[in-house]
């Protein structure tokens, strides 16, 4: 029976977050359907979506989760294989809203339930509400069996954060110093409770992400570990280029990091779409009150960066680019024992994120 750890922390506790590029039990999933941010009624999306599923379990198990109106259709559009639950939610970004897995060293397996105000809450929030989105933790912790530390009153997500599992953990001050996540935390006090709940000894703070307007700059469109004391970057030497300048600069600051472990950290480059991608068919997408509008032409997010990598594989964005063999190729050399597998995502990019936006990890105990 899962149960709420309200006294310790998970460092504390002897608990840490593992790196993403160790082992994993499965990999969770939310069903995109809200029509004000998914256009032609989520259907484009859905099947986006489902290929990044199938994509995942040929490495590793995938349960997706839906609401109760969406069930029968999810489960009708997923092989059997995938496993099909029934989660109320107000969206489909489970990296930020699902439970921050974390295990010790005795084979125990614990979670962070952050909590989460839609990138923003009421000072620019993307949409409201969001009290589904910030119980699906606490529901997908009581499913498995798995205790939780609540961080009450402390707002994160999972796509604003990137760790080593060796006590180095990676954000951007872009996101975490928002005014809508803690502004009565001052960024020591931030870089404790990250240190403290993620088991970490040292943060490295990337200045800026490349998407202000939607997640206020997570990490995990800019760069990421790929393996201990190296990491990936976004780079570019277009500077017609909308994110020409952050990604140069986030690839020169990560030169310069040092780990916890007192590593100088080697930085792999990661190409971006030749193109830039831009928003089409808005007129899709329902305007509602409370929901950020969008219309067609908006540049969208779309970073090769925003892959999973999974037990031998990586799953990586596509997008109908001329560099997406050349993103494949990167990825591929920097992970030359795992399968890199692309997906075409247009449709997810559109919404506002991509493939680790929409996934969350289950790390083996």
């Amino acid at each position: 029976m899962a149960r709420r750890i309200e006294r310790n922390t998970p460092k504390e506790d002897g608990y840490r977050m593992p790196a993403e590029f160790e082992s994993q039990k499965q990999i969770f999933m939310l069903w995109p359907e809200r029509q004000d941010n998914w256009r032609n009624g989520a259907k484009p999306a859905q099947e986006a979506f489902s290929n990044v599923a199938k994509a995942i379990n040929r490495f590793e198990p995938v349960t997706v989760c839906v609401s109760k109106e969406q069930y029968a259709n999810c489960r009708a559009h997923l092989p059997a294989e995938i496993r099909v639950v029934e989660i109320a939610s107000n969206d489909s970004w489970i990296r930020d809203c699902g439970p921050t897995f974390i295990k010790n060293d005795i084979g125990g397996l614990r979670a962070v339930d952050w909590t989460f105000n839609a990138w923003g809450g009421l000072v620019d929030g993307l949409y409201f509400p969001w009290d589904a989105d910030d119980q699906v933790a606490q529901k997908l912790c009581e499913m498995e069996g798995v205790d939780s530390y609540r961080t009450e009153g402390f707002v994160l997500e999972g796509g604003a954060f990137h760790v080593d599992g060796e006590g180095t953990v990676m954000t951007t001050k872009m996101c975490l110093l928002s005014e809508g996540r803690n502004p009565h935390l001052s960024q020591e006090e931030i870089e404790k409770t990250l240190c403290d709940y993620l088991n970490c000894e040292k943060v490295i703070w990337v200045t800026d992400g490349i998407d202000p307007d939607e997640t206020n700059g997570h990490i995990d469109d800019v760069a990421c570990f790929i393996r201990p004391g190296e990491a990936a970057c976004i780079y570019t030497e277009d500077q017609e280029n909308p994110f020409y300048e952050t990604s140069r600069n986030s690839y020169e600051e990560l030169c310069s990091a040092i780990d916890a472990r007192g590593r100088k950290l080697k930085v792999h480059k990661l190409c971006l779409p030749k193109k830039a991608v831009r928003l089409e068919g808005a007129y899709g997408i329902d305007q509602i009150e409370g929901t950020a509008p969008r219309k067609d032409g908006d540049i969208c997010i779309a970073s090769y960066m925003n892959f999973l990598i999974v037990n031998g594989g990586v799953i990586v964005p596509q997008y109908e680019d001329e560099n997406d063999s050349l993103a494949i190729e990167q990825i591929q050399a920097m992970f030359p024992d795992r399968k890199v597998v692309g997906v075409k995502t247009r449709e997810i990019v559109y919404g506002g994120g991509n493939i680790h936006c929409i996934t969350q990890q289950q790390p083996l105990p």
